[in-house]
């Protein structure tokens, strides 16, 4: 089962206030130990060899995603397929004779769509024999504004459980947490949590590039958690400002915060922007940093991204096989 919601304490968010100097000091720390062992292990094997392991652990923690206005089954298919086999086949055969990585093993967290094209990717993962192993995520709830009836957006949710999602990433509304009106988006996030039902995984996108302050992601990332989220998202790609490291700090903070009050473990989705493999590396190591190695699995990790992947893949390439990938090379990038 998964989350449900508790009651809102009433000094939560009494006296917050975060300082930007140190925030960026701890990103800092938090990704200098990665960058320096990358920069000793480049011309090693061993090294090499942490790398690969590294990228390995990204691409199984992609929402690999497509939420574009034109999207049709026949571009949700080949996302369904690329997610079940996210490198190619040299990568996977270096992989599998060299290293005795089983290459069925490798695949993404999830797949991230709009609700009109779950039956889509739920008929294709069926095909590919991959329900059992890849998530049906979709977004849901007036995304990704989040300005809509409360109603509309509960019968949001109902329908993209009827039509399958494991996983239903909802946006809150903003103007809510602008204006301070946390018991308000209290009881919205709580609504959201009893319509997505007791098996199916709700993540709370919050869009902090539009939050204005630390203080204000902070105290929303905390609502969220106590109204039942399982997740807790940085943005919908959408904003002008998507996932940072230093909002995504202030929001792993909240995350040891909730754990240290509640014992409940509250995953972490950084999304919008993530484009490099260094970048995907960064936020990983960011997580370890903050929250522990325990939080670096998909039912607690993901990060949401369309174009990472393929960034991934060139790396692992260029690791295995020794130069850079051509477009021949990598047919499904």
């Amino acid at each position: 089962a998964k989350h449900t919601a508790l009651p809102l304490p009433t000094d939560l968010l009494d006296g917050v206030c975060i300082s930007a100097n140190s925030l960026a000091e701890h990103c800092r720390w938090g990704t200098r130990r990665y960058r320096l062992d990358s920069e000793t292990a480049n011309s090693s094997n061993d090294g090499k060899l942490y790398r690969l392991g590294w990228l390995l652990k990204a691409a199984s923690l992609i929402d690999l995603t497509t939420l574009a206005g034109d999207d049709c089954p026949s571009n949700v298919v080949r996302l369904c397929h690329k997610a079940r086999r996210p490198f190619a086949f040299a990568v996977l055969d270096k992989l599998e004779f060299e290293h005795g990585i089983d290459k069925d093993e490798l695949h993404t967290a999830a797949v991230c769509l709009y609700p009109y094209q779950l039956a889509a990717a739920k008929s294709a993962l069926d095909q590919i024999g991959a329900s059992n192993r890849i998530r049906l995520a979709c977004v849901a709830t007036g995304f990704p504004s989040g300005q809509y009836g409360l109603e509309s957006r509960l019968a949001e949710i109902r329908w993209a459980v009827e039509q399958g999602a494991n996983e239903v990433d909802i946006v809150i509304n903003r103007t809510l947490a602008l204006q301070g009106r946390w018991s308000d988006v209290y009881e919205e996030v709580r609504a959201m949590r009893e319509a997505c039902g007791p098996s199916v995984c709700l993540k709370t996108i919050l869009g902090v590039g539009e939050l204005a302050a630390y203080e204000t992601v902070y105290k929303a990332s905390l609502v969220c958690m106590y109204a039942g989220a399982d997740f807790i998202k940085t943005s919908t790609g959408k904003e002008s400002v998507n996932a940072t490291l230093p909002l995504s700090l202030v929001m792993l903070r909240a995350i040891s915060e909730f754990h240290a009050r509640t014992g409940r473990r509250v995953g972490f989705k950084p999304a919008g922007g993530i484009r490099t493999a260094a970048d995907a590396l960064d936020y990983l190591h960011l997580v370890q940093f903050a929250l522990g190695p325990d939080w670096l699995q998909p039912n607690l990790l993901r990060i949401g991204a369309s174009s990472l992947l393929g960034e991934i893949e060139k790396s692992a390439f260029r690791l295995l096989i020794g130069r850079d990938a051509t477009a021949g090379d990598l047919p499904m990038a």
